[in-house]
């Protein structure tokens, strides 16, 4: 069969191999609604799908109401003939899947889709985007030099797996992700839509990356285990400053309970190590983020951990934030909100490398110093609004390490409504770094 004709068909056969040496695409290959046990396979001497310049369509497959579908040992290359996009962000919470085109691989309102040993490279959007499917597992992908920026030249998202508008009982692992504009690995539902739910994101590396190197969304019961990375926040000059999208190792949105981060590795962060905007009843723990260059090479480096609780439906309470280190970043190690919370036993070394507290007052470190002066400069820092207002009391801050600038003054410190006797502040060793 003519590769032209073969990317037209709606694919019904059980079993294609796709032909040796390179497919050209104008169209989606399509698995079509109502299949059922397909599988689409790589040739033994190498198969790549290719995407022309005329592409038009979603992506170079689209699985639509099918299940039990596999896709394996193929590869697929884009037609990102430059960076710059006219793609931002979604708007009206159009679905990311209908609002991106020349995607690799997208799957929709399926079940029991694995995709393993799959290689991407200059895909314009994402090499992987499932949207509203159950039972998906990504094993043993490679992605490459893909995504785009908009139009002001900062990244869109792009470039990476993404899994969206509740996608559940997934893994997405041993996959390799470099050299992409956006966030690596990143679940995301709007919130009048279904949470992803029961998943596991687990040993997969990821490196230079503009955006999150892995984001959990609007989710529960989400497991981010083993995973390592560097150089997040990298080059400097894609990150969406203009829209306060600095670059997280380990980012939340929306409503996430009952998860667990655990021993995940990552150095040379150029933003924070873990956003836990939304995350309430789960648990962080012995997880890294180590900046070891001079502090320079991290301009958008932020507070280590952050809580949160922009999202109405969840409180920042329950949470153990355990026997984890971050090392070197701008401000303080924990921006502490809500109740019931414990932070013990970690090493929070180096921090406030911007040397809040000292004078002349620099710019870095202006932002509500009048209402607020202990904010930036803090090791722990309890405050009463996290997005909303919240009681910050009944938190365990106990046994943990704390150095830095200011730190032997500032270990830990409360913002104004909060009271440190209303928590346990505990055994904790602050001392001066300079």
């Amino acid at each position: 069969m003519l590769p032209w004709l073969l990317a037209m068909l709606v694919v019904n056969p059980r079993v294609i191999e796709l032909a040796a040496g390179e497919t050209h695409l104008q169209r989606p290959m399509v698995i079509a609604k109502g299949s059922r046990q397909v599988s689409i396979r790589g040739n033994a001497a190498g198969s790549t799908l290719v995407l022309d310049a005329g592409f038009e369509g979603s992506a170079a497959i689209v699985v639509e109401g099918a299940e039990d579908v596999s896709l394996s040992g193929f590869a697929v290359r884009g037609n990102r003939t430059e960076l710059k996009s006219d793609w931002y962000l979604p708007v009206k919470e159009e679905a990311f899947a209908d609002f991106y085109s020349g995607n690799g691989i997208v799957v929709r309102e399926s079940k029991r889709v694995a995709i393993r040993d799959v290689q991407f490279r200059l895909i314009r959007a994402f090499p992987v985007l499932v949207n509203q499917s159950a039972g998906v597992t990504i094993e043993g992908v490679r992605i490459e030099d893909c995504g785009t920026l908009n139009p002001a030249g900062r990244n869109n998202t792009t470039g990476g797996i993404l899994l969206e508008e509740g996608v559940s009982e997934f893994e997405v692992r041993r996959s390799t992700i470099r050299r992409i504009t956006g966030n690596g690995i990143w679940t995301h539902s709007y919130a009048r839509s279904a949470r992803q739910a029961g998943g596991v994101i687990r040993g997969n590396s990821i490196s230079v990356v503009g955006r999150d190197a892995i984001q959990v969304g609007h989710a529960t019961g989400v497991r981010v285990e083993g995973n390592t990375g560097s150089e997040l926040g990298f080059p400097v000059e894609y990150v969406d400053v203009e829209h306060h999208g600095v670059a997280v190792a380990l980012d939340t949105a929306g409503n996430v309970d009952h998860s667990v981060y655990a021993n995940n590795r990552f150095t040379d962060v150029n933003g924070q190590c873990i956003d836990l905007d939304g995350f309430h009843d789960g648990s962080v723990t012995g997880n890294s983020c180590v900046n070891g260059k001079a502090a320079g090479a991290y301009p958008a480096s932020h507070y280590a951990i952050v809580f949160g609780n922009n999202d109405p439906a969840a409180d920042s309470s329950h949470i153990v934030i355990s026997g984890n280190t971050v090392q070197g970043f701008a401000y303080g190690a924990v921006f502490l909100t809500g109740s019931r919370n414990t932070v013990e036993n970690n090493r929070f070394l180096d921090v406030n490398r911007a040397h809040c507290g000292s004078l002349p007052l620099s710019a870095v470190c202006n932002y509500a110093v009048a209402e607020q002066p202990d904010l930036l400069r803090s090791g722990i820092y309890l405050a009463g609004n996290g997005g909303r207002p919240v009681a910050t009391k009944d938190n365990v801050i106990r046994g943990n390490v704390i150095t830095g600038f200011g730190m032997a003054k500032n270990g830990v410190a409360a913002g104004p409504g909060v009271g440190l006797d209303a928590n346990v502040v505990a055994g904790n060793s602050c001392r001066d770094v300079p």
